[in-house]
């Protein structure tokens, strides 16, 4: 399993999960998709899909570095994803759901193909 791959997908969920919670926010939601827009009953969904998504990096940091440095991984890991979260949120929030909703397609998509979604 490349390192580099994993370490691609640990990105890529953690930060379609922040993404897609930062989504779920109502000011959010109206800046990416026009003023008057709620979430509405989605609203779980996306909170739902975002810890998963967060979850998944954790996962995916878990079996690049095992439990004693993966942690450390994740953790910067989600540092960087929020980063750029909060850089598109504020500055593009259009861009924001196409690039999370990308991450996360990448993220699963990643995870599902390296096995990460079984458990060892």
């Amino acid at each position: 399993m490349s390192a580099f791959v994993l370490v691609c997908a640990l990105f890529a969920s953690a930060l379609g999960g922040f993404v897609t919670l930062s989504l779920a926010m109502d000011r959010h939601y109206e800046d990416a998709y026009g003023r008057g827009q709620a979430p509405g009953p989605s609203r779980p969904w996306q909170q739902l899909g975002g810890a998963a998504l967060l979850l998944l990096s954790l996962v995916a940091a878990l079996r690049l570095r095992g439990p004693a440095m993966g942690w450390v991984l994740w953790l910067g890991a989600l540092t960087a994803a929020a980063l750029v979260t909060v850089g598109l949120a504020s500055y593009r929030p259009a861009w924001a759901r196409r690039v999370g909703a990308v991450a996360a397609v990448l993220g699963v998509a990643t995870a599902a193909a390296y096995g990460l979604l079984l458990l060892p």
